[in-house]
């Protein structure tokens, strides 16, 4: 169709090039050799045209550089056209008619495009309304690339770029103003603005934080591009922007991982993870498979989670490396022993426990048997086949415990600590850390699913705290710490400083352009309720039974020095534990964790599900 209407479009604008110049509708009628350089005029522009690409332009979508291309095909043409006309000594024809032609196809040619494009983009601009007005903060190269790619975007409409580079504000970016940061308030006021777009990818995340912090206030939402690493990978695009993650409100800066530590389990080794399906486990996995082990045992009694994990790890592709699933409880030690027998097991990371503490709390039974008497089988098990290393993943809430589970993992650590000053070959350590960010049952997937909801978004307290870090730093220090391990170590994580929740859950709100509805705040979008503490829950945790800690190479790691019970003492508490467990003996579950934990305060009553009191 553009073929056939630029076709016709030359010669037409040639007979009014002529007419226009004559001042009278003109056509040469007795002069068919002009005739003939007129009605023959496609023959010269339509090749000219498609050397300059102007029919592989998609006319929705035409730009600048698009048009750019139709001007050197017209004026190429005009010209050859004209000396060609002059060549052939055909009469009659006015130079003036030359530069008139020129003119008029430029237009026609030009023009129609710009209208076409006009015509199919008029429903976009009937919903420019309903487009979400942003502001881009950073006018640097990913800045000016997402801006570009907005250009020829339905979502969104970019008002103002904002930077904090004096050099930069007052100037226009790709004809978009550079305002200040100072002014935002008054720029997402005026313009309307529904979301600010970070393009900083390059700064540290502490100054991230900072940014985000101050943008919180604003009833804006705000949304970030990837780091650096991830836009080598390609061009920015729109759908590079993801929601503000909360690890940058935290302003943790991370510490180069040392190599060494990491390969030391791991490098050609067999290597075996319980509770492979999840939180922990599985990013465990993800990052085991890449220090090249020699083999990869998932060990999960959740067919499901282990389903997961081994596809997405096989789906990487590394065939130099076993990789085995395999269904089992941690509880079944003639299980685990024929797997660490068969397979020759050298380094196992134990990551398999119930941690849920309501969950916990009103199956104590099953806690129990899992959590402690699991950690105690897998643990005699790799003494038993000559294991070298075993890394049990601990929890912050075993510290001086007010819960079933908490309780629960401190005699498993005990449980580590004394068998490490027995004869064998196996070298046991434990490495305690807080909450994980986007773990199964955290805080943030639960307020991010209360939040799209509409609200009200629940806190147990309004004065409860928690540690938190990420998932992968939360692995990426354990893999390391067990590397350092000498026999029977306790090593705790540095968490930062500990968040109120209830400030998570207010700068969540607010960075998802809403606010917070209260008494002060009648207009706000969503409520935060108390719905006071749980079963078993306390309002701060704590990483240290003791105060006596040691640096070691790496910052965020601390050797703790704890009390212990010595095997011979600790090993009837745990056969008198197991038996209460099996035959559901509540009571004397709670003595026995007492008895082994005399840092132990229950919050609660004894509320397992299966528990009758006669009394």
């Amino acid at each position: 169709m553009i073929v056939l209407f630029d076709a016709v479009a030359v010669v037409l604008v040639l007979i009014a090039s002529f007419s226009l110049r004559l001042g009278h509708w003109y056509f040469p009628n007795q002069d068919w050799g002009l005739a003939v350089v007129i009605l023959a005029a496609p023959i010269l522009a339509i090749p000219i045209f498609m050397r300059f690409g102007l029919y592989r332009a998609i006319i929705r979508y035409i730009g600048y550089r698009a048009l750019w291309a139709v001007a050197q095909a017209v004026t190429l043409y005009a010209l050859l056209w004209g000396l060609i006309g002059f060549m052939v000594a055909v009469d009659g024809i006015p130079r003036s008619v030359v530069f008139i032609n020129w003119i008029l196809v430029l237009c026609i040619i030009g023009g129609i495009r710009m209208l076409a494009r006009w015509v199919l983009t008029k429903d976009d601009a009937l919903r420019y309304k309903q487009r979400r007005r942003v502001v881009i903060y950073g006018a640097g190269s990913a800045g000016r690339q997402l801006s570009t790619a907005l250009q020829f975007s339905k979502e969104y409409i970019h008002v103002a770029f904002v930077d904090d580079n004096p050099s930069k504000q007052g100037i226009y970016v790709n004809d978009i103003p550079v305002e200040s940061s100072e002014n935002l308030s008054d720029l997402i006021n005026s313009n309307e603005v529904d979301e600010v777009l970070l393009a900083l990818p390059s700064i540290s995340r502490k100054k991230r934080g900072e940014i985000i912090e101050n943008l919180r206030h604003l009833a804006v939402a705000v949304r970030s591009l990837p780091s650096l690493s991830a836009l080598a990978k390609g061009e920015v695009a729109v759908s590079d922007l993801h929601e503000i993650n909360i690890k940058d409100l935290l302003g943790r800066e991370s510490v180069e991982p040392d190599d060494a530590l990491l390969k030391t389990n791991i490098l050609n080794k067999t290597v075996l993870v319980t509770g492979a399906g999840g939180s922990i486990g599985s990013e465990l996995c993800r990052q085991i498979i890449f220090l090249r082990p020699k083999r990869l045992i998932l060990f999960e009694m959740n067919e499901l989670a282990l389903y997961q994990i081994e596809r997405e790890l096989d789906s990487v592709g590394m065939h130099s490396m076993e990789l085995l699933a395999i269904l089992g409880s941690v509880r079944d030690g003639s299980r685990i022993r024929r797997v660490c027998d068969l397979y020759k097991v050298q380094t196992i990371y134990h990551a398999a426990a119930y941690k849920h503490v309501p969950l916990v709390e009103f199956n104590n039974s099953e806690g129990v048997l899992n959590n402690t008497i699991g950690t105690q089988t897998v643990a005699e098990v790799a003494i038993e086949t000559g294991v070298e290393t075993f890394v049990l993943i601990s929890t912050d809430k075993a510290v001086r415990p007010t819960n079933t589970m908490g309780a629960t993992k401190r005699v498993a650590e005990l449980t580590l600590q004394a068998l490490a000053t027995q004869e064998h070959n196996t070298s046991f350590t434990m490495v305690r850390f807080g909450n994980v960010l986007d773990s199964s049952g955290s805080v943030i997937p639960l307020f991010k699913d209360q939040i799209s909801a509409g609200g009200p978004v629940t806190v147990t307290d309004i004065n409860i705290v928690r540690y938190f870090m990420t998932i992968p730093e939360a692995v990426e220090l354990v893999i390391q710490a067990g590397a350092m391990c000498k026999g029977g170590d306790v090593f705790v994580l540095d968490m930062g400083k500990p968040v109120r929740i209830y400030d998570l859950a207010e700068k969540m709100i607010q960075l998802s352009g809403l606010q917070v509805w209260d008494e002060n705040n009648q207009d706000g979008d969503i409520e935060i309720k108390c719905t006071g503490l749980r079963p078993g829950e306390k309002l701060y945790e704590e990483l240290l039974v003791g105060e006596n800690t040691i640096k070691t190479d790496n910052p965020l790691i601390m050797h703790a020095k704890e009390v212990m019970i010595d095997w011979e003492r600790l090993r009837p508490i745990l056969e008198q534990l197991q038996e209460a467990a099996i035959n559901l003996d509540q009571l004397k579950i709670r003595e026995l964790l007492i008895l082994a934990v005399p840092d132990f305060e229950p919050q609660c009553d004894i509320v397992d599900f299966l528990f009758v009191n006669d009394e």
